[in-house]
């Protein structure tokens, strides 16, 4: 599109006229307590009852971030920062290829709730954990040679290096805490109850600041420090989930049969769900891998600037990821009571809200977008060089919420090839080719249009694929 002339900076929402010719420019602000009316007035109480702790949840997760940086950056020197960057990156990896354990025990344990299969639900429980001990044993065993692969792919500072390893040896200690917390999380939000996983995050995210701040400033840790907190934290959310557990649902432990664990259609079952959410995960971490890595390859400049930029879309994601509990808990509590009429309603509300928590971020990013910008960084030079590519972050909301809630629903549904195929698609036939025919046109605006493009992908795909994935009931 060509440049026009102007005198000084145009504001980032000048195009808008250009669609909207009859509407004053003050039209998107003036809509947004219309936008809130409608949300009220539609609201449905089991939906928002599911999503907003979920939104509670995922709102304490950048928390810890945020104060691990503020309390090593006001140590002596900045390689603290980059060894906790560096070891969190290898627990990224790790942690999120095992994100297929909480969203596989959800689907299905909602199907079980469903069916008011109790031995199920508890068999689903215990499957999980099996699981979930079964992975953290693996970690810690090959510490070492995961160690070793790491830091050989990332390549860092001799000191960073070091500092990341002892960081990194520490941290590897939580993780049957940290899985176990998957298994238990997936299963709470199966059974309908958004409440405990909320609590459970908010335990673990204040406690890992306190401790963080005490091993740091109480007892002159550095990064190392940061690592046991962490450590800590987790095992004190695995202790409250476990208490909660027995508090609460102490009854059904007389449904649970250790013979059942092992019974091998439904192991092979929950293996293969868990191994197409695995592969759809590996494709979500291939995609945003590649994007860091060639905005890396552009310069430092554009690398800092899609970092930034990339924060609108995990802003969006938090709220949207609620959603798309809710709709695991509830699609898969209908699918499993063969309940066809309630699944299409809930379906049709969960996309409403998408529509709903959409438009009211559209308009902040249209107009705020720039101001937001500046409370993540002071640099006028990144602020600046963002400004071509803002536009950008006017899409997330509306690429993005139909695969989030979708995602929701075919975990529910226990869809998982459904979901693993449309991930292939958009991954290798839409994000690989347009960017690597739009890279010299187009630059960096090439790589976020392959961004934007794998969003409607997934969800346009999932869409089309309902009709046989999820609307027929259809359980193999």
């Amino acid at each position: 599109m060509p440049s026009r002339k102007a005198k000084g900076p145009a504001p980032m929402y000048s195009f808008l006229p250009a669609f909207l010719p009859s509407c004053p420019t003050y039209w998107l602000p003036a809509m947004l307590p219309f936008c809130l009316l409608i949300i009220f007035v539609g609201m449905n109480k089991r939906i928002l009852k599911l999503a907003i702790p979920n939104i509670i949840s995922n709102i304490t997760i950048p928390l810890v971030g945020m104060v691990d940086l503020a309390v090593l950056g006001r140590l002596e020197t900045e390689k603290y920062i980059g060894a906790i960057a560096v070891g969190g990156i290898i627990f990224n990896v790790l942690y999120w290829g095992f994100g297929f354990l909480r969203m596989g025990t959800s689907g299905f344990t909602a199907q079980a709730f469903g069916e008011r299969n109790l031995h199920e639900v508890m068999n689903l429980l215990g499957r999980s954990a099996l699981v979930a001990l079964g992975g953290a044993a693996l970690l810690i065993i090959l510490t070492g040679p995961i160690g070793w692969i790491s830091f050989k792919l990332i390549d860092g500072s001799a000191e960073v290096e070091s500092l990341a390893n002892e960081y990194y040896r520490i941290r590897i200690l939580a993780a049957p805490a940290t899985l176990g917390l998957y298994a238990l999380t997936g299963w709470f939000i199966g059974m309908q109850n958004t409440r405990f996983p909320m609590i459970i995050a908010i335990l673990v995210n204040v406690l890992n600041v306190i401790f963080n701040l005490y091993f740091i400033f109480g007892l002159g840790m550095k990064s190392d420090g940061v690592a046991w907190g962490t450590v800590l934290a987790q095992y004190s959310g695995a202790i409250m989930g476990l208490f909660l557990f027995l508090r609460f649902y102490r009854k059904l432990l007389k449904y649970w049969s250790h013979k059942a664990l092992f019974q091998m259609q439904a192991l092979k079952r929950f293996f293969l769900v868990n191994r197409d959410i695995f592969i759809r995960t590996l494709c979500l971490i291939f995609v945003f891998t590649f994007f860091t890595s060639q905005s890396a390859a552009a310069d430092d400049t554009i690398l800092a600037v899609n970092t930034l930029l990339l924060q609108f879309f995990m802003l969006f994601s938090f709220v949207a990821d609620g959603f798309a509990y809710a709709a695991e808990a509830l699609v898969g509590r209908f699918t499993g009571a063969g309940n066809l009429s309630q699944l299409k309603k809930t379906i049709r509300l969960m996309l409403i809200w998408g529509v709903y928590i959409s438009i009211p971020f559209t308009i902040t990013y249209a107009f705020f977008g720039e101001e937001i910008l500046r409370l993540l960084t002071d640099n006028s030079r990144i602020i600046e060089a963002s400004k071509p590519y803002i536009i950008w972050i006017l899409f997330i909301p509306f690429a993005g919420f139909p695969s989030f809630i979708w995602d929701g629903i075919y975990i529910g549904a226990t869809a998982s090839r459904g979901m693993r195929n449309t991930m292939i698609f958009a991954t290798v036939l839409v994000f690989v080719p347009v960017f690597f025919l739009t890279r010299n046109s187009m630059e960096n605006h090439g790589l976020w249009l392959a961004l934007i493009l794998f969003l409607v992908a997934r969800g346009a795909g999932q869409a089309v694929m309902a009709k046989k994935e999820i609307f027929s009931l259809h359980k193999e």
